[in-house]
C-alpha cells in the first residue's frame, strides 16, 4: 500500500543535516490518500491508521498536500518549514468534511538512561475527552486502584507533550475523562508493550475500526497506534 518516495526531485542533495518527515492517516472517513510535497509525491495509497517511516527531505519550506488517492484532488494543504536535523510528524485527521493537517516537531534524541519519553495525541472523533493510563505489567487493577493517569482530559486534537516515564512493559488503557480505570466504560484496554531504555514514542489515539474491514464502528471505542520516534544509540 505504501510507496515512500525517497529519491524524488524535491529530496535531492540529502545529507546528514536533512530534515525527516512521516505521515499518519488518522481520518476515519477520508478514504485512501496520497501525500505530496510541492509537486513531488511523498507516499501513495495511505489507508486509515497508516504510519509511514521517516522520509528524509532537504530543509526548507514545503507545501504539504493531501490528495484523494490517484486523483490529484486536493483534500487539505498547508505550508510548513522543515529545519535541518529535525524530525516531524504530519497527521491527516478529523472527518472528510473538515479534514485537518496537524504538523508537529518530534523528539529526535533518546530519553535518559533507564527512562522513556512518551506523548499522546488524541485524534479520535467520537470518544470525547479521555484520560490515558500506562498500566505496568505487574499491576493488578481493581476499583480501588491508585494508579495515576499518564494524561488527563485530552480532547480531539490534544497533544500531551513528551512525558518522562521509567522504562518497562506497559499497556495503554483509555477511559472517558473522570472515569475509573476499572470501569465497564473503558474505551481501550491495550496489549502489553515493552519499552526499552532511551525509547521515544508517540501514541496516536484513533477511532475504532471493525476488524477485517474498512468499516468504522459507530461506537466511541479507541485504537492506539504506537509510533517509534527514536531509540538509544
Amino acid at each position: 500500500m505504501l510507496l515512500a518516495a525517497l529519491g524524488l526531485s524535491g529530496c535531492q542533495g540529502i545529507t546528514m543535516s536533512s530534515a525527516q518527515l512521516r505521515i499518519i492517516d488518522a481520518s476515519p472517513d477520508a478514504g485512501v490518500i496520497d501525500s505530496y510535497q510541492n509537486s513531488s509525491a511523498l507516499a501513495y495509497n495511505l489507508g486509515f491508521g497508516t504510519v509511514t517511516s521517516y522520509i528524509p527531505m532537504s530543509p526548507g519550506v514545503y507545501n504539504l498536500v493531501t490528495e484523494k488517492a490517484g486523483t490529484r484532488q486536493t483534500l487539505v494543504a498547508n505550508s510548513e518549514t522543515l529545519a535541518p536535523n529535525r524530525q516531524y510528524t504530519e497527521i491527516i485527521g478529523a472527518g472528510l468534511a473538515n479534514l485537518q493537517q496537524t504538523f508537529l516537531a518530534d523528539q529526535s534524541t533518546p530519553a535518559a538512561s533507564g527512562r522513556i519519553a512518551i506523548r499522546v495525541l488524541n485524534q479520535t472523533t467520537r470518544s470525547g475527552a479521555v484520560d490515558v493510563y500506562l498500566v505496568p505489567q505487574a499491576s493488578s487493577l481493581g476499583k480501588g486502584s491508585s494508579l495515576s493517569p499518564l494524561a488527563v482530559n485530552l480532547g480531539f486534537g490534544a497533544n500531551s507533550g513528551y512525558m518522562d516515564v521509567p522504562e518497562g512493559t506497559y499497556a495503554i488503557d483509555v477511559v472517558p475523562t473522570g472515569t475509573a480505570l476499572a470501569s465497564t466504560t473503558t474505551l481501550l484496554s491495550g496489549a502489553q508493550i515493552a519499552y526499552t531504555s532511551g525509547a521515544v514514542r508517540t501514541v496516536i489515539l484513533i477511532d475504532q475500526q471493525t476488524s477485517g474491514t474498512q468499516h468504522i464502528s459507530l461506537n466511541p471505542g479507541v485504537q492506539a497506534i504506537v509510533a517509534d520516534d527514536t531509540d538509544a544509540q
